[in-house]
């Protein structure tokens, strides 16, 4: 059966809640989960400008800096983009905070965070199926499905094995992360 015959079926992966970014935290001693706190810092050093992103930890409010901008010409960066910095622009805020590769570079791990699978999950015969995300992400696309379709972990292996979840570019779906999005067909 072609892919392109097959009914379309969409789910969209959206965040509740920005990923903590986990690090050690010199207050508690131990490795916290720090929290945006949507603010940002600018700094202006003569010929230089920085911008951080501030996080907060969750169990003792320290302060950590997430690293935006570094050491860059002042006008390299936009009179508009410069103003949200100064403004704490909540949007800019929130892209950055869900920028988990940014998070990676600032030296962090990324701990759980809450998010929620909309789409129908009833599906009457073959479908191919895309599941999109506004924001990238780091979740597994075998945790996505078998959450959504309420599959064991046996269930999923036996369906991956039979050939009833294909990936349309052929990722091992066993480990790849979804990204912004993926295609699959499911039988």
């Amino acid at each position: 059966m072609k892919n392109k015959f097959l009914r379309t079926v969409v789910w969209e992966v959206q965040y509740l809640t920005p990923p903590p970014a986990v690090r050690y935290c010199k207050k508690c001693g131990r490795q916290k989960e720090f929290v945006s706190s949507g603010q940002f810092r600018v700094n202006a050093q003569r010929k230089y400008l920085d911008v951080w992103l501030i996080y907060k930890c969750s169990g003792c409010e320290a302060t950590w800096n997430l690293t935006v901008l570094s050491r860059i010409h002042p006008k390299a960066v936009s009179r508009e983009l410069l103003d949200k910095f100064h403004g704490n622009d909540q949007i800019l805020a929130h892209k950055y905070a869900m920028n988990t590769d940014l998070l990676k570079r600032n030296g962090c791990k990324i701990g759980p965070y809450d998010y929620k699978i909309t789409g129908c999950a009833a599906f009457d015969g073959p479908v191919r199926l895309h599941i999109r995300s506004n924001d990238a992400s780091d979740v597994k696309v075998s945790v996505i499905l078998r959450e959504k379709l309420q599959l064991s972990r046996k269930e999923f292996e036996d369906m991956l094995s039979d050939g009833r979840i294909q990936s349309e570019s052929e990722n091992d779906l066993t480990k790849c992360r979804l990204g912004k999005e993926i295609l699959l067909v499911i039988s």
